[in-house]
C-alpha cells in the first residue's frame, strides 16, 4: 500500500487504541523511556519521521509499534529491561519495525488474503475495515499461513534493532540477557513457536 496511506492508517490506530490505554503519569520513567528512544532514532534511517512514543500504565509485559512512527511502551515490561540498554533492545526493536515498513506488508498481505481491495477508501470508520488493519497490523490474534510471515518480521527486526542500539550506544550483549529474561518469566505459558506471531524466546 502507498506509504502515506499507511502513515494515515497508523495514526488513526495509535488514537483509537490509546483511547482505550491510560498514559502513565511517572515523569522520570517517561523520560528515561524518550530519552532511549532519541538516542536510536538518530541513528535510524528515518530520523526525521514523526515519531510519538508513549509509555502505558499496564502490567503487561509488551510494546507494539504501528506506521508512521507511533510506538507503546507497557510498564510492564520495565521490570524485564532491567536497564536502559534493556530498555533499548524494546525500544530498537520496535523501531526497526516502523524502518521495515512491516506494518504495510502486513496490511498488504491480508488484504490480499481477504480479497479486499487496495485503495484509498480504506478507513478506520469502518467497522470491518479497522478489523482488518488492526488485527493486519498486529494488534488483533493472527493465525493461519500469515503467522511464519510474522515470526520473519520479528526476527528481522530484531536484527535491525540490534545493530541501532549498537549505534546508539547500547551494549547488544543485554538483548541476550533481556530475552533469557523474558523467557524466564514466561515459562512456557504462551503458545508453541509454530502457533505463535511471534518467535520463541530461546530462538530469539
Amino acid at each position: 500500500i502507498p506509504k502515506s496511506q499507511e502513515i494515515s492508517l497508523g495514526k488513526q490506530s495509535y488514537k483509537q487504541i490509546l483511547k482505550k490505554e491510560k498514559e502513565s503519569e511517572d515523569v522520570k520513567l517517561s523520560k528515561i523511556v524518550l530519552r532511549t528512544a532519541k538516542r536510536i532514532i538518530a541513528v535510524s534511517h528515518m530520523p526525521n519521521l514523526e515519531w510519538e512514543i508513549k509509555l502505558i500504565e499496564s502490567e503487561q509485559k509488551n510494546a507494539f509499534a504501528l506506521p508512521g512512527g507511533k510506538i507503546a511502551i507497557y510498564t510492564g515490561i520495565l521490570a524485564v529491561a532491567q536497564n536502559e540498554a534493556g530498555l533499548a533492545t524494546v525500544i530498537s526493536h520496535e523501531i526497526a519495525h516502523v524502518i521495515a515498513r512491516h506494518g504495510a506488508q502486513r496490511m498488504t498481505q491480508q488484504m490480499l488474503l481477504q480479497g479486499a481491495m487496495i485503495g484509498a477508501g480504506l478507513s478506520m470508520k469502518n467497522k470491518t475495515q479497522r478489523n482488518l488493519i488492526l488485527t493486519a497490523l498486529g494488534v488483533g490474534v493472527l493465525y493461519g499461513f500469515t503467522l511464519p510471515f510474522s515470526r520473519s518480521h520479528e526476527s528481522e527486526a530484531d536484527q535491525i534493532g540490534l545493530i541501532y542500539m549498537a549505534n546508539a550506544g547500547y551494549d547488544p550483549n543485554e538483548a541476550i540477557k533481556f530475552w533469557k529474561r523474558f523467557s524466564d518469566i514466561k515459562e512456557k505459558k504462551g503458545p508453541p513457536e509454530w502457533a505463535s506471531t511471534h518467535p520463541a524466546d530461546r530462538t530469539r
